[in-house]
């Protein structure tokens, strides 16, 4: 599903997930279970604001291990609104990231401790950087690692391509993969069978949290706001299901 098919979909409200079998009895995990103390988390995000859509509520544990964790953004998601006069691609290659590192201090990371790897790829390009992205990651990882991606089938043409070379890269250096449903949310039925249910964690996350990661949301201001008569990137309903009391993870 390309990105405008994405948005201009009706999508899937939390109310109808909700009454999904297959989400209730996804095992619940702590965030000490899935990445605890010790262990290096390397996350790779397809456009700015999607480490706080994939793992908002995890990352805002990771105050005091910043050097424990490694944040990757594949591109400056300078094309979330193609044809618009106000946010052009130029301005939204220095707007996007600037949100990110705002929506990082919300969750009250140290960034002058953290690894933080921008790529600089294009935006709406990954599939053709997929064996680079492979490369690169393959590269990167240690044996302990937990590697979190978007998921492979998550109907976006960056966040499968992150996904697939993710599941390569992980492959090859025999570490825990850990791939995360966006944009899922939106387009799939509540017990949707394309999804890989057996694989299915909801990771807990407590009030303080949740709050952080709604705080950081916020701080994507361009991908909020309505545009002209465009709606926002990220239309309530799909926030709705992304700002529960979990994180969703296929392990």
């Amino acid at each position: 599903m390309s990105q405008n098919l994405i948005q201009s979909a009706g999508g899937t409200p939390w109310a109808a997930w909700q009454q999904s079998a297959h989400l209730a009895r996804a095992t619940w995990l702590d965030s000490r279970q899935l990445c605890p103390p010790g262990r290096r988390l390397v996350l790779i995000a397809p456009h700015p604001d999607d480490e706080i859509l994939m793992a908002g509520g995890l990352l805002a544990g990771f105050k005091g291990r910043e050097d424990e964790l490694v944040l990757i953004s594949a591109t400056d998601g300078e094309g979330s609104h193609p044809g618009s006069s106000h946010w052009t691609e130029h301005r939204l290659r220095r707007q996007r990231p600037q949100e990110s590192r705002l929506a990082l201090q919300q969750l009250d990371l140290d960034l002058e401790r953290l690894d933080w790897r921008r790529l600089h790829l294009k935006d709406g390009q990954l599939p053709r950087e997929e064996a680079f992205l492979t490369r690169h990651l393959t590269q990167l990882l240690r044996a302990d690692d937990l590697l979190m991606a978007t998921w492979r089938s998550d109907g976006h043409c960056d966040h499968e391509a992150v996904g697939r070379a993710a599941a390569q890269a992980a492959a090859t250096r025999g570490v825990h993969l850990a791939e995360v449903p966006v944009w899922a949310w939106h387009w799939a039925e509540p017990d949707d069978p394309r999804l890989p249910w057996p694989r299915a964690h909801r990771v807990q996350l407590d009030e303080s949290r949740l709050a952080r990661k709604r705080k950081a949301l916020a701080a994507h201001a361009s991908q909020l706001q309505p545009d002209g008569e465009q709606p926002p990137v990220l239309p309530p309903h799909l926030l709705d299901c992304l700002l529960q009391p979990f994180e969703l993870v296929f392990l």
